[in-house]
């Protein structure tokens, strides 16, 4: 099974950014988490961040054929981008969006609009980085079934 974890805008800032939304764990930190998590399973994992909306979507682009499913926190693309909707409805893998904090509980109204998500296979949110594992977890049980 082969996973690619996308991150797009101000996560490589974390656990600088406002560790009370986002959690205390850099980037780095949790990618650790994933492949420890994706190697007990036999997955492989390759992880990309960009903060630039054309690059996160060449990259995109460039896995169609090659992966299994992404698992992909768009940030606050989420809410702006439907360049990212069309580049996940154009590949041939389900992409998991995930979100370390509750997007639908936060306060900012333009957070209330989500845009990516609609292409996507599901959305996990609120969990901190645990949402990254949830969504291993879910491609485990689905990879199981198929």
């Amino acid at each position: 099974m082969k996973i690619a974890v996308i991150n797009g805008p101000n996560l490589n800032m974390l656990g600088i950014r406002e560790p009370e939304i986002y959690g205390k764990l850099t980037l780095e930190d949790i990618n650790k988490k994933i492949s420890e998590l994706c190697v007990k399973y036999g997955f492989s994992a390759q992880f990309y961040q960009s903060n630039i909306e054309g690059e996160l979507i060449n990259y995109i682009h460039s896995l169609n054929k090659k992966i299994n499913y992404a698992v992909f926190n768009p940030g606050a693309y989420t809410h702006t981008s439907a360049a990212l909707y069309d580049a996940i409805k154009s590949v041939d893998y389900p992409v998991i969006e995930i979100h370390l904090s509750n997007i639908h509980s936060r306060k900012e109204s333009f957070r209330q609009k989500l845009l990516t998500t609609g292409a996507c296979l599901g959305q996990i949110s609120g969990f901190g980085y645990n949402s990254y594992l949830a969504a291993i977890e879910i491609i485990r049980l689905r990879s199981a079934n198929e």
